[in-house]
């Protein structure tokens, strides 16, 4: 499959916004925690506070702070990593925004990724 057929398979997956409150932690150190912008059953979105520094991660946590959703340890490949322009912060952190895809999940990963879809989403992105 061509570099171009895989882009228009990813762009056929439907993508949908997260409600507030949603969180994912990249490992495996959870060195950046960010809110959950949209997700997919093929992927995700998340917006952290960075400093510059290369993100690295080989799985994900997605969290809610009010609520029982849990899925952990999804692995994950780092599509993108970039700098999110918005009004001039205070302090010296930068938003920056990341996608990922998701690996090789496992089907109780997949069954909790579309309840969690399902249930929480707020509408497509």
């Amino acid at each position: 499959m061509s570099s171009k057929e895989k882009t228009v398979e990813h762009e056929k997956v439907k993508q949908f916004q997260a409600p507030k409150g949603v969180f994912v932690g990249i490992g495996p150190d959870f060195n950046k925690v960010g809110r959950l912008r949209d997700v997919g059953m093929d992927g995700l979105v998340f917006r952290y506070l960075g400093n510059g520094d290369a993100l690295n991660g080989s799985y994900v946590d997605v969290f809610m702070t009010e609520g029982d959703f849990y899925l952990g340890k999804v692995p994950i490949k780092i599509m993108s990593d970039v700098e999110v322009v918005e009004k001039a912060s205070p302090d010296s952190k930068t938003l920056r925004q990341c996608h990922v895809t998701f690996e090789k999940l496992t089907s109780q990963q997949k069954a909790k990724l579309k309840e969690f879809i399902d249930r929480y989403a707020v509408g497509e992105a």
